[in-house]
């Protein structure tokens, strides 16, 4: 199965059913599926034959969803181009994924080759569709911790297993609406599409703006699935747009890409009462998502967990996971590892590759890849999360890159964090460590009411050691969010800490 053919087999089977409302428009399956038709046509007629990658400079509208699927129905692979990325990475992207055509909705001098969008349909016949599990769907640039992109290459059999999990999963079938709040060069975007397309569902774009007012969006999309980062709540609540009761269409709700904490998880309870509650997880490089949890339906029956985060839950029953600790042996609490049909090959650079990757076969401590042999289906892939097993379930307690030492003891930023959040008047925290005369010196961030650092200091004392105490409070109006939507904590480490 291919991506692809999740959408034709939908398109064969409920033409009529409209799969796509953007720009006030909508379009059926049969519209859409004929209009990416039309644009693969334009490419073979002006480019004479099918790249193995091709670009997609788009955002939201019709041209973005036909350019995706025209591109997928030559049977090349994808590669998303945020317009709002500065040229300089547009280039090295584009160098990197070695295309030598892009498909553009906006002006783009850098790239090789351009065919601009919307196009007309090309006269004559597209050959058969030929596409191969075994193909690349599409090419993801990550920036990692270095900031170098790093191409992350998902194959089509990547999918076979997670999107009719999730079809079932989140109860899916035509008549559904489906948000669609991630950008195409973010991966859950592949699940906002294809889980939605391979049901039978209607996706529906948000207008300029609207993730700012997500119920306003909910309420009039009529939509019942919602997919989003944690952060789409956090700053509507922020500026007190998310009315309680108001997203009454919602029966399912998933959050993804941050920690999602119990108290926003309950304000969204409330603004949608009729709807389900899920948290999950997963890395690019794993295929969008690879764990989850749902929410009880009983408040008092939530988890209390020890950070205050909804549970990321347990593994998709086709995937295998595995808890290391220091030691390279399973312990309660360690990385996060993983391997299955959703784990990819390899990164575009195999350099990318070493130390990414482990061998553990139970026997004896993991060993880390380090690229004298082939990448197998045996090493599991090292996702750099730091979790946790309570209760049966995996809590996520934040990246291992942001460990530091602080007076010789291991600081972990992300239970500072946690124990700041618990704070009535915090919203959303983000604790750094910039050097300070050569040395790590904790800075908290903060959102909600403004407090007296003393008082802060105060209030936090008794909560955590001494030695965790932040040396700085920061306050914000707001965070600053990455392209993604997520929040952006490589922006709020270029702003030197205020004077204490």
């Amino acid at each position: 199965m291919t991506l692809y053919r999740f959408f034709a087999e939908t398109a064969a089977r409920w033409p009529d059913a409209v799969a796509l409302e953007t720009d006030g428009q909508c379009w059926t399956y049969r519209e859409l599926h004929r209009l990416a038709d039309g644009v693969a046509g334009a490419v073979l007629a002006r480019h004479g034959r099918v790249p193995r990658r091709i670009g997609l400079l788009a955002a939201r509208g019709i041209e973005a969803y036909a350019g995706y699927l025209a591109v997928l129905r030559l049977g090349a692979a994808v590669v998303p181009l945020d317009p709002r990325l500065p040229e300089r990475r547009l280039r090295h992207i584009a160098e990197l994924a070695g295309l030598e055509l892009v498909l553009a909705a906006e002006p783009a001098d850098w790239a090789p080759r351009v065919l601009p969008l919307p196009v007309v349909a090309e006269e004559g016949a597209l050959p058969e569709y030929s596409g191969r599990p075994d193909d690349e769907a599409y090419v993801l640039f990550t920036s990692g911790s270095t900031g170098r992109p790093k191409g992350v290459p998902i194959r089509h059999r990547n999918f076979a297993d997670y999107v009719p999990y999730w079809v079932k999963a989140f109860e899916l079938g035509p008549g559904c609406r489906v948000s669609q709040t991630f950008g195409l060069g973010f991966d859950p975007s592949v699940f906002d599409l294809f889980v939605a397309w391979a049901a039978g569902a209607t996706v529906v774009a948000p207008d300029p703006g609207e993730l700012l007012t997500p119920v306003a969006y909910v309420r009039r999309a009529r939509l019942t699935h919602w997919f989003s980062v944690p952060s789409v709540a956090g700053v509507a609540r922020q500026l007190g747009n998310l009315p309680t009761g108001a997203a009454g269409t919602l029966r399912h709700s998933l959050f993804a890409a941050e920690p999602l904490t119990r108290e926003l998880a309950a304000l969204w309870a409330e603004v949608a009462p009729a709807s389900t509650i899920g948290n999950i997880y997963g890395p690019t490089e794993l295929t969008v998502t690879v764990t989850g949890y749902r929410l009880p339906a009983e408040r008092p029956a939530w988890p209390d967990t020890s950070n205050g985060t909804v549970p990321i839950g347990r593994p998709y029953p086709h995937l295998d996971v595995v808890v290391l600790g220091e030691d390279g042996l399973p312990a309660t609490e360690g990385e996060l590892c993983v391997r299955g049909p959703q784990r990819f090959d390899g990164y575009l650079d195999p350099r990318d590759d070493i130390g990414r990757f482990t061998f553990f076969d139970g026997t004896g401590p993991a060993a880390e890849y380090d690229g004298s042999r082939p990448l197998t289906d045996a090493f599991w892939y090292r996702t750099g999360d730091r979790v946790r097993w309570e209760g049966g379930e995996i809590v996520h307690r934040g990246r291992l890159d942001q460990q530091v030492k602080i007076r010789g003891h291991r600081v972990e930023l992300g239970e500072v964090e946690a124990a700041l959040r618990a704070h009535p008047q915090i919203d959303q925290v983000v604790v750094l460590a910039p050097l300070t005369d050569g040395e790590p010196a904790l800075t908290a961030v903060y959102t909600g009411g403004p407090l007296p650092a003393a008082a802060l200091h105060q209030w936090l004392r008794s909560r955590v050691p001494l030695y965790m105490l932040p040396r700085h409070f920061e306050h914000r109006a707001t965070m600053p969010l990455s392209l993604n939507g997520k929040i952006d904590r490589h922006r709020l480490t270029d702003v030197p800490p205020p004077s204490p």
